[in-house]
């Protein structure tokens, strides 16, 4: 349930066969919802949004937590620029939720990473703002990217940032009977 093609390219690359349906869920935070419950909120909506079929459907939500303050994809340059600067040599949570529906069924995990980020001077930032990476991320930074050279470290499911985290989203298909070993189809190099 999402057009993402990083989450696309993460299940190709477990040899996942699927096809990409984009939910359309407005991405909008409640009043005082926890960062927590708002991922798990989103992607437990978008699975919703387009359960059509018998076949199981997924989805995912990520955001960016610095200290209490959640960081969505920015909503220009300036702004990117403004929450690369605020995380530079700092740790901050990422949370990716992942949700899988079938028929009347449906389970959602959480995934929890903590991410430090190296110093970073302005500059750099800038350089980084200009190649339109950060403007779709949670964050402003791709950890998949170019934006993973800021990052010195990782705590957590290194997926978790990058798309489905693939430990809970493998966890979550074979609860719902998708065996992804003896459901593999050969990757074919292209996205799907």
């Amino acid at each position: 349930a999402s057009s993402s093609p990083r989450r696309a390219e993460l299940l190709a690359q477990i040899g996942i066969s699927f096809c990409v349906k984009a939910a359309g869920i407005p991405e909008v935070r409640r009043h005082n919802e926890p960062p927590e419950d708002y991922v798990c909120r989103l992607a437990t909506e978008k699975a919703t949004a387009v359960a059509e079929s018998p076949l199981p459907v997924l989805a995912a939500d990520t955001t960016v937590v610095l200290n209490d303050e959640m960081l969505e994809k920015p909503l220009s340059k300036e702004d990117g620029k403004r929450m690369l600067s605020c995380l530079q040599g700092r740790s901050h949570k990422v949370l990716t939720a992942v949700s899988v529906k079938c028929g009347s069924r449906q389970e959602t995990e959480l995934a929890k990473a903590i991410v430090m980020f190296r110093e970073v001077d302005e500059t750099e930032i800038a350089y980084y703002c200009d190649t339109g990476e950060p403007l779709d991320k949670a964050g402003a930074y791709g950890i998949q990217g170019i934006g993973g050279v800021f990052v010195r470290g990782m705590f957590g499911e290194p997926r978790t940032g990058a798309g489905p985290p693939l430990v809970e989203t493998n966890q979550l298909l074979q609860r719902f009977g998708v065996d992804v070993w003896r459901n593999r189809v050969a990757p074919t190099g292209s996205t799907p």
